[in-house]
């Protein structure tokens, strides 16, 4: 393998993908081709010897093909969490089914596909457009096989030094006396960003994993609610957690989504969280890739406890709101 292909290499998973890859092979390893929109949001990825960053958009069939020049692999990062039905088509569905369309024109067999736990095999049955496009991405996918060696992850919610859910509900509660909770009892198996980057490295190495369909689940289920409590726990701001009836919650979350930037909560949010974003027990897990996941407990203090002052805190919380 000398070029593998990263779509969304620029986000949260692919940035500890790069940096682990970059670490594992060095100067002299296969390299690492990483597309963006604009350059200057990928300027941490400049440094890695591995990584080459050019400007190209993913949505664009023409630049696809280009991409896929000369490339022995391919990962599949790009996600949203927020946005239109036709936004969610578009990022979920149609994207990895032009991906498998045109990695079989160029003669490319290998892709490495991130989902989601909570997927069902029946699209029809998923209650929210996020987990109903995340399944008919994956069918989109399937159906390219076995003109594609396929493998997909799907992980629970991923937590790390960059993300932007533990480090948000810590943003918040350096701010609110209280907080109120849509959504508190649903449950997660939050998994460390730097394990899920493991198994992407792993999958991409070991071709017998194509075929497999792999659970990324961390040690533990958590709701919610205490996930929360951890946050604030860890970033020396704890406060106190109203759960809020289903109903609040949207309200609150139609009201999020007035304000500028990418909302707190969506309603599609509450209604992927009535699946339990937990591991099944049927398919493989991380212990198969031989990778013994992370506790949050062990990972999140380590760095929401970094500098977490209220005043450092409110300046990001207002600089996500302004965007």
């Amino acid at each position: 393998m000398k070029r593998v292909l990263v779509l969304g290499g620029s986000g949260f998973v692919g940035r500890a993908l790069c940096e682990q890859w970059a670490a594992r092979f060095g100067a002299g390893g296969p390299r690492l081709l990483v597309p963006s929109r604009r350059r200057e949001r990928v300027k941490h990825l400049f440094p890695l010897p591995t990584v080459d960053v050019v400007q190209a958009s993913v949505h664009d069939d023409h630049a696809l093909a280009g991409l896929l020049s000369g490339v022995d692999a391919v990962v599949n990062l790009v996600a949203i969490l927020h946005g239109s039905s036709a936004q969610f088509e578009q990022v979920h569905v149609e994207l990895p089914r032009r991906l498998a369309q045109a990695c079989v024109k160029a003669g490319v067999h290998r892709l490495v596909h991130v989902s989601a736990l909570g997927v069902s095999e029946d699209p029809a049955q998923a209650p929210s457009e996020y987990l109903r496009t995340k399944a008919e991405g994956e069918l989109a996918l399937r159906a390219a096989q076995p003109d594609l060696a396929l493998t997909v992850l799907r992980p629970s919610v991923i937590f790390g030094e960059h993300d932007r859910f533990l480090n948000l509900f810590a943003d918040l509660q350096a701010l609110a006396p209280v907080m109120a909770l849509a959504g508190a009892q649903a449950r997660f198996q939050p998994v460390w960003v730097e394990d899920v980057a493991r198994a992407l490295v792993h999958c991409l190495l070991e071709p017998a994993t194509a075929g497999q369909i792999i659970e990324c689940a961390g040690p533990e289920v958590l709701t919610l609610a205490e996930l929360v409590q951890l946050a604030g726990r860890a970033s020396g701001h704890a406060r106190p957690v109203w759960p809020v009836p289903d109903a609040v919650g949207r309200l609150q979350a139609a009201l999020l989504g007035c304000l500028p930037g990418e909302p707190l909560m969506s309603a599609d949010n509450l209604d992927s969280m009535q699946v339990p974003n937990v591991a099944s027990g049927r398919l493989p897990g991380l212990a198969s890739l031989g990778i013994e996941p992370a506790s949050v407990h062990v990972i999140a203090p380590g760095y929401l406890g970094q500098g977490g002052q209220g005043a450092r805190r409110l300046n990001r919380f207002r600089a996500w709101a302004g965007r």
